[in-house]
């Protein structure tokens, strides 16, 4: 596994605009992908988190979403810190479920696997429409490859990871149209909080059709936008 800074992704900030993530670049404020993905869910999505949300009472449902995006932040980060070279395996804390959330995804999805870094953390965009921060791109299994990693309370079966395919899509596309690479792959590394490790992949036509799928979001989003000026 190597690094090869073929592209230079570019430097952005992240503000809040009318509640949502966007990202600042060259003079614009870009939404950012999950962004769009949460304004534009069905309601169908949104009539089932709200019934979660009744169901194990609000309190506590902001109590499982927040401790969610810490235990996934840090995760992320020692990720980061292991495709910099700087991820110490041997300091593993016994009580540290980060870090060994962390750990499988290493062991199971990257190790032997991934075999050039062209960016981690990188941040993506498509002229004019979206932005947004990729796990990590390169050479995967011998493929140009947009890779995402997530954490999960429980095991995820493919039916119910359409945002994530819908993130790879975005990433891929905006990549592919800045950078005129040719990213034909996606790779979801997951790891539950009880150490279970999956990966679900998308490329070739189903990575296509889910390209368009997120540009129909992004009109979507826009679309929403005007009506409410």
């Amino acid at each position: 596994m190597e690094w090869n800074n073929k592209f230079t992704y570019p430097k952005s900030s992240r503000s809040i605009i009318n509640g949502s993530r966007h990202y600042a670049l060259d003079g614009s404020h870009l939404p950012s992908v999950t962004t769009i993905l949460k304004a534009t869910q069905s309601e169908e999505d949104k009539a089932g988190i709200a019934a979660w949300k009744e169901r194990v009472g609000h309190k506590e449902a902001e109590r499982i979403k927040n401790e969610a995006s810490n235990r996934g932040s840090s995760m992320h980060s020692y990720i980061e810190q292991f495709l910099l070279g700087k991820f110490n395996l041997d300091l593993l804390e016994e009580n540290n479920k980060s870090k060994k959330m962390a750990t499988e995804i290493i062991d199971n999805g990257l190790k032997n696997k991934l075999s050039e870094i062209w960016g981690a953390e990188a941040t993506v965009y498509y002229p004019g429409k979206y932005a947004g921060t990729a796990d990590c791109i390169g050479i995967y299994e011998e493929k140009e490859t947009i890779l995402d990693f997530k954490q999960s309370n429980k095991p995820k079966k493919e039916e119910y990871i359409e945002d994530y395919y819908l993130q790879i899509g975005a990433y891929s596309l905006a990549h592919n149209t800045v950078y005129n690479s040719k990213i034909t792959q996606g790779a979801i590394l997951l790891c539950t909080v009880d150490g279970l490790f999956q990966d679900f992949k998308i490329e070739g036509n189903e990575l296509i059709d889910f390209q368009n799928k997120f540009l129909d979001r992004v009109e979507q989003f826009y679309s929403q936008l005007r009506k409410k000026v």
